[in-house]
C-alpha cells in the first residue's frame, strides 16, 4: 500500500503530497484475521477516508448476524470508519457464505468474467449492474479485488 508523505526536491522545502480521497483494500482471510485486517484499515485510514475490507471464509464470520459481541463491535467500528464490507459472489455462489446470514450492507463482488464472456465489455471496469459507489475507484485496489475473487 502507498501511503500519503513528503517529497523532498534539491534546494527546496518538503512538499505535502495530499492524501487520496479514497484509502485502499484490506483482506480478512489471506493470512490475516478480520480483527488484523480490520484494525490496519482504520488506522491507515484515518479522519473518515472511505476504505474496503473483503473478507474470505472463515473470516466472514465477523460480517455474520451471529457474530460474537467483540466481532460485532468491531465491524460496527469499521462502518462507522467509513469502511466498505466486501465479499466474494463466487463464494456465495459456491455456498460457502449465504448472504442472508449476513449484516445488511455488505457488498458481494464478482471477479473477473470468464474468458470470452462478454458480461463485462472490453475496456469497462463495472460490470452493468454493479453500483460503482460500492467499489474501488482506484485502478490497482479494483483489479486486486477482482483478482480474489476471481
Amino acid at each position: 500500500m502507498l501511503s500519503a508523505g513528503a517529497i523532498v526536491g534539491f534546494g527546496a522545502g518538503p512538499l505535502a503530497v495530499a492524501a487520496p480521497a479514497e484509502g485502499g483494500l484490506y483482506i480478512a482471510g489471506a493470512g490475516f484475521s478480520f480483527k488484523t485486517a480490520a484494525k490496519r484499515a482504520m488506522s491507515q485510514n484515518p479522519g473518515g477516508r472511505r476504505f474496503f475490507l473483503l473478507s474470505l471464509p472463515p473470516e466472514t464470520a465477523a460480517l455474520g448476524l451471529a457474530a460474537n459481541a467483540s466481532l460485532s463491535n468491531l465491524r460496527q467500528r469499521v462502518v462507522a470508519a467509513n469502511g466498505m464490507l466486501l465479499v466474494c459472489q463466487r463464494d456465495v455462489e459456491q455456498g460457502r457464505i449465504k448472504l442472508s446470514e449476513l449484516v445488511p450492507g455488505v457488498v458481494a463482488v464478482r471477479g473477473w468474467p470468464a474468458a470470452g464472456s462478454n458480461e463485462m465489455r472490453h475496456g469497462e471496469r463495472y460490470f452493468p449492474d454493479e453500483n460503482s459507489v460500492n467499489l474501488p475507484a482506484d485502478n490497482v485496489a479494483l483489479r486486486q479485488l477482482r483478482s480474489t475473487c476471481s
